[in-house]
């Protein structure tokens, strides 16, 4: 095996032009890919989590049938006292959740006493909130941040409200809602904050304290519309899912469907089709991968054959199997695809390092000066470094099943 393995390095390094060439095609291919996966990843990264630890958390879980009336923010679909007792009991024994938090949504309407207009009003426990979203206090742009800014009695405001009304922090603004049973109620609010907008210019969620929200909406029990959660560690979102899912599966209505609804950040926000169309794009770009090293790969060994026939011939009739020839060639392209890769593994992470130390900044919505830090972990990089090896066999067994099906006679006597 040793001698094959030196035969095999000794016959690429006869065309050393066409091998480099082919080894540098492989290399850029690797750079490619990976320079690529490390930046879209950590653009993928940052959005996910700005958009999950500013305000939707990882986790959500609401009664069944709330999210397909989301937009009306049904308030006959809060979860009971009983049910919220369910939920608490079941976090508190489901591994890998960091935090949660008690919401109460309802839509209203909102006036400095000369203007009007509709708000989306979340009541929240603010340490719970905040602990929940870390970054939700790094969108207060006017006002203090800390818990303080919304204690009872006050509001945190969208920033296009406050805009369109001329609202300043300290301002007294009313908010006006119906409750469940069509009664109206209005209470009188200090601006705490200016709120930024996560999803955009667009935004009217405003955030109130949760026992506020109560009063407002005359609710005199422990109800809530929504728990949001936050993992310890992203990746474990799916894996703490799926046991809340299951735990949360077996508690039955009357009608013997699950009372709640489990989802995971993806079901709640247009941003994941761009996370799905990144990992899209990051598929396609690996496969352009596999069409640079499968043709340059075949086309060095079919033209290695082509130009060893007499060579083949000669061993052939000397005695060598035809299995031998097949693996000679096969590890000139195991050769190439390893070389390739090591090399192009080695060149994508510094170039990736030198991207980290440039510290790229770029905006992304509201967000300005962001720095682009792009990462690719070690399992990434194995795997697209097998993936090339693999290709690189692969693309040279139909010149090396040729090689080896060749006839002695035939071979010796082509010019």
């Amino acid at each position: 095996m040793t001698n094959l393995f030196k035969i095999a390095m000794r016959n690429l390094f006869r065309y050393k032009r066409r091998t480099l060439l082919t080894m540098a095609l492989i290399v850029a291919g690797m750079v490619f890919v990976l320079v690529f996966v490390a930046v879209t990843g950590s653009f993928k990264s940052m959005m996910i989590g700005h958009i999950t630890e500013s305000f939707l958390g990882h986790i959500q879980i609401h009664k069944r049938g709330y999210l397909a009336s989301i937009d009306n923010l049904p308030l006959h679909l809060n979860l009971l006292p009983r049910q919220v007792e369910m939920v608490e009991q079941i976090l508190s024994q489901t591994d890998g959740v960091e935090a949660y938090s008690e919401r109460i949504k309802f839509g209203g309407g909102f006036s400095n006493f000369q203007q009007t207009t509709n708000i989306r009003v979340n009541g929240v426990d603010p340490g719970k909130e905040f602990e929940t979203c870390p970054l939700l206090i790094s969108r207060i742009i006017k006002g203090k941040r800390e818990p303080s800014s919304l204690e009872m009695g006050k509001i945190l405001v969208p920033e296009l409200l406050a805009k369109g009304l001329g609202i300043k922090v300290g301002d007294t603004v009313v908010v006006v809602a119906t409750n469940r049973e069509g009664s109206v109620n209005g209470k009188t609010f200090v601006v705490g904050g200016i709120l930024e907008s996560a999803t955009g210019p667009g935004g009217r969620d405003g955030y109130i304290h949760i026992e506020d929200a109560r009063e407002l909406l005359r609710i005199t029990t422990k109800e809530v519309s929504e728990f949001v959660i936050r993992v310890r560690d992203f990746p474990q979102v799916y894996s703490v899912h799926a046991q809340l899912k299951s735990r949360l599966s077996g508690k039955l209505n009357k009608r013997g469907k699950s009372m709640f609804e489990v989802h995971k950040w993806e079901k709640l926000s247009p941003f994941s089709n761009i996370a799905n169309m990144i990992d899209i794009m990051t598929f396609f770009v690996k496969l352009m991968l596999i069409s640079v090293v499968l043709i340059s790969i075949m086309n060095v060994m079919i033209m290695a054959v082509y130009e060893r026939i007499r060579e083949i011939g000669t061993i052939s009739a000397i005695g060598t199997l035809p299995g031998k020839v097949l693996s000679l060639f096969v590890a000139e392209g195991f050769f190439l695809g390893i070389t390739g890769a090591i090399s192009g593994t080695v060149l994508g992470m510094v170039i990736v390092f030198i991207l980290n130390l440039s510290k790229i900044t770029f905006s992304f919505g509201r967000q300005t000066g962001l720095v682009l830090s792009p990462t690719i972990n070690l399992w990434e990089v194995v795997t697209i470094s097998l993936f090339v090896i693999g290709v690189a066999v692969v693309a040279s067994l139909q010149p090396a099943w040729k090689a080896s099906r060749m006839e002695p006679i035939d071979a010796l006597r082509h010019v």
